[in-house]
């Protein structure tokens, strides 16, 4: 018998705010949902991080580029990209068409598909599989094919809301990067194990938003 699934409603392009930091605060407590044939995978948004335009450490502050045009499209499309050609990480483009920007979805808190998850990251606990971006794309089975993919359909790679009183939301600088660091734009859900990065981080003072 199959397990009934979430009532997840699939967001439309027109429930994104178009600035690239608020929809990456907006993110927060939202659905990221993959449809398999095999099955659903699905997790609640925990973590992300914002590239807004002019930010010399996105991807799109180049300009555009047949590897980046991704990020120039309207707001709610795949952006997915292998990182030090190891890990493939999954960005949601922001701002409006042909303005390059775009959000980073940092973790999840796995839901739905667990035995699916698991199957791709064997041995992880469950507080890992899906805490970090490269980690994230791994246990959705998210790869090079989904760029560009539009995320606002409801079909295969899709984000969307549970209606619901809206959580707190924490703020801290980013993680990772060699540059821009001091900039408060990364996103999370205080209190959650699923957020990545050094714990003494998300209780700074200025991590509650």
């Amino acid at each position: 018998m199959r397990n009934e699934l979430l009532p997840i409603r699939p967001l439309q392009r027109d429930d994104l705010p178009v600035d690239t930091i608020e929809l990456a605060r907006f993110m927060i407590g939202k659905y990221l949902v993959h449809d398999l044939p095999e099955g659903r995978v699905s997790g609640r948004i925990v973590e992300t991080e914002a590239y807004p335009v002019g930010d010399s450490t996105s991807h799109a502050f180049i300009g555009r580029r047949p590897h980046n045009g991704s990020m120039f499209l309207a707001p709610g499309h795949a952006y997915v990209r292998l990182t030090y050609g190891l890990s493939y990480m999954l960005n949601m483009s922001a701002e409006a068409q042909e303005t390059g920007a775009g959000i980073l979805f940092r973790a999840i808190e796995p839901l739905e598909g667990l035995p699916l998850m698991e199957a791709r990251r064997p041995g992880v606990p469950l507080r890992d599989l899906a805490r970090g971006p490269g980690r994230l794309t791994m246990a959705l089975g998210i790869g090079a094919a989904f760029d560009g993919r539009d995320l606002c359909t409801g079909r295969g790679l899709w984000i969307g809301v549970i209606e619901r009183e809206a959580a707190s939301i924490g703020v801290t600088t980013r993680i990772g990067l060699s540059r821009e660091m001091d900039r408060p734009l990364r996103f999370f859900e205080p209190g959650s194990a699923f957020v990545s990065g050094p714990r003494k981080l998300l209780l700074m003072p200025h991590s509650r938003a």
